[in-house]
């Protein structure tokens, strides 16, 4: 990942792949490995969350809401609330079922079920 801080409130994806996912007391807990998107309204509703496995084999993929995690300048990171413990539980796919599901409507509803008390709202 690019290391440059920049004043530029806007981002784009592929610097925010590869960013870690810290805890509130700045543990790396994991990393952005992608975001997705809504295709119409252009909203980042997910940001893809790797951790676990060895050299990509079995590794998990946890859609987390956005909403759920906020850049930290100053740690290089995005930072949530959330445990490794809490995130290892919550809903996760595979690289293969990601790439066949998708996250699709019974996906959001897990996603939402879980991530609700974190302050995370569906997207429409």
């Amino acid at each position: 990942m690019d290391s440059k801080v920049s004043s530029h409130p806007l981002i784009t994806a592929k610097r925010v792949n590869g960013t870690a996912v810290l805890n509130k007391a700045g543990e790396r807990i994991g990393h952005v490995d992608d975001l997705s998107i809504h295709k119409v309204s252009g909203q980042v509703v997910y940001a893809l969350i790797s951790f676990g496995g060895f050299l990509g084999i079995g590794e998990q993929i946890h859609p987390v809401p956005w909403g759920v995690l906020d850049y930290d300048p100053a740690n290089g990171g995005y930072v949530t609330t959330l445990t490794k413990e809490e995130l290892n539980k919550a809903p996760s796919l595979s690289a293969k079922e990601l790439e066949e599901l998708g996250v699709g409507d019974i996906w959001r509803t897990r996603i939402f079920e879980y991530y609700g008390p974190y302050g995370a709202v569906p997207y429409i």
